[in-house]
């Protein structure tokens, strides 16, 4: 079984997360003497607390007020019609901008819709004047392009302080799970996490009953306010239902560096490899003899063939290391990942290779390393998908796969789960109510949100 985040619930994370970063302000403080900003402008990563950076307007401007205006890059607009719509002066707008690209925080090729951008103008009507321009383009951060006492505009870069809260969630299943860690406080990744964590133990579709209770604990970044930056890790995920009574623990093995989520026992949630590492295709060709689409000979097939469309994103069958990322002949666009106790997994004829996959980089069981395609000596978009065990290809289909890693079997690795294991259960057990607003410090305590005693 597979779990695969909806379109519409990516949406639903995102506007969550950019949401608690709406209030950061898009002055910077000005207490920097005029002999400091006549310098020549340079880009400055400030890591100044959110407190210290919401100013009032007259401290920026010497007593007249500046007047925001908002507004979000459209389809096919560029940056410079953006702000000139906004009101800047053409001259300001290019400047302002080009601040920006000169320090090479924005690669106005790259831009996308969407991007939140804050004008500020000091004066009003025609004559109003630019003195700040402020881009959203990551959660926690901005960059401003702020003018200086001799008119010109210098590259900023204000970046929120965060540090981790646990929370913990229990509650009782009405309708699903997702209503309910809702309802708890949770968000829709920590949902998309969760699910993830026993997508080989449940269907969630069928497996999960009114009645059913669950528990979840789970980080959030956080400001200096308290105010929810980003969403974290779930740490400990629990169901204790009509269909499966099960735990797990997130513990990252020293060995792997690969974080994973195992029982109290050390026994992994994920299996070693998935069969089938792409959702919504259709098996068009088995392991075996046939005849070769395009030499016309009969021909052992050496992998198995999933038709789809191109694009569709396709999935590492387990944690790894990539051991080719290239053209590969008639393969086209192939990716090889080794795995442990010599098996192997290769992936070909891919459109494009997913996001900095490359030799020698560390993928975990599900990251995204290719996409469907139709590169190399192929009649369509497919995906062809081999096993191999010490160099040999085999049938995954009919392939009786090693169960999850058990850390029993590595008794200083399983040490330090234990280890792991015990914190979180502290967590578990620290747990209590907070009043509104009341964030504690890292290791004082976990927010309990529906206020009820944590189990043992």
């Amino acid at each position: 079984m597979s779990f695969q985040l909806s379109r519409g619930m990516t949406s639903l994370v995102l506007l969550g997360a950019m949401s608690g970063v709406a209030t950061i302000s898009t002055l910077y403080m000005v207490a920097q003497s005029r002999q400091a900003e006549a310098q020549t402008p340079a880009p400055v990563t400030l890591a100044t607390p959110l407190a210290t950076t919401v100013l009032s307007a007259e401290e920026f401007t010497d007593m007249i007020p500046d007047q925001r205006r908002d507004a979000t890059l459209k389809p096919r607009e560029t940056l410079i019609e953006l702000v000139r719509d906004l009101g800047a002066q053409p001259s300001d707008a290019a400047r302002s901008l080009q601040a920006l690209y000169d320090a090479e925080l924005v690669d106005p090729r790259r831009v996308q819709a969407g991007l939140e951008v804050k004008a500020h103008f000091r004066g009003e009507g025609e004559n109003a004047q630019l003195t700040a321009l402020s881009l959203s383009n990551e959660v926690g951060k901005q960059i401003l392009s702020r003018r200086t006492a001799d008119g010109g505009f210098t590259p900023l870069v204000l970046q929120a302080q965060t540090r981790p809260v646990e929370k913990r969630i229990t509650a009782t299943i009405d309708t699903s799970i997702y209503e309910a860690a809702l309802a708890k406080g949770a968000h829709d990744q920590q949902v998309v996490d969760f699910a993830s964590i026993f997508a080989y133990d449940l269907d969630f579709q069928r497996d999960i009953h009114p009645g059913d209770e669950f528990e979840m604990v789970y980080e959030e970044m956080v400001d200096e306010r308290g105010n929810r930056v980003r969403t974290g890790d779930v740490l400990y995920a629990a169901i204790n239902g009509k269909a499966l009574d099960k735990a797990y623990y997130r513990f990252t093995p020293s060995d792997e560096d690969v974080h994973d989520y195992y029982d109290r026992n050390g026994e992994a949630a994920t299996k070693f490899l998935m069969k089938t590492p792409i959702n919504g295709a259709r098996l068009s060709s088995n392991f075996g003899y046939r005849r070769h689409p395009i030499s016309g000979y009969n021909k052992l097939h050496k992998g198995t063939d999933f038709a789809a469309r191109s694009g569709t994103p396709v999935y590492a069958a387990g944690h790894g290391t990539i051991e080719r990322s290239s053209r590969y002949g008639g393969y086209g666009n192939y990716v090889r990942i080794q795995h442990k106790n010599g098996y192997e997994t290769a992936y070909a004829h891919l459109l494009r290779f997913g996001p900095g996959i490359r030799s020698g980089k560390r993928v975990r069981q599900g990251d995204i390393i290719g996409y469907v395609g139709s590169t190399g000596a192929s009649t369509g978009p497919h995906l062809h998908y081999e096993v191999l065990i010490n160099g040999k290809q085999v049938n995954a289909m009919t392939l009786k796969l090693p169960t999850g890693r058990k850390l029993a079997e590595t008794p200083d690795i399983m040490a330090a789960f234990d280890e792991r294991r015990a914190e979180i259960d502290a967590m578990r057990g620290a747990g209590q109510m907070l009043a509104s607003g009341d964030v504690p410090e890292r290791g004082e305590g976990l927010i309990d949100v529906d206020g009820t005693p944590p189990a043992p």
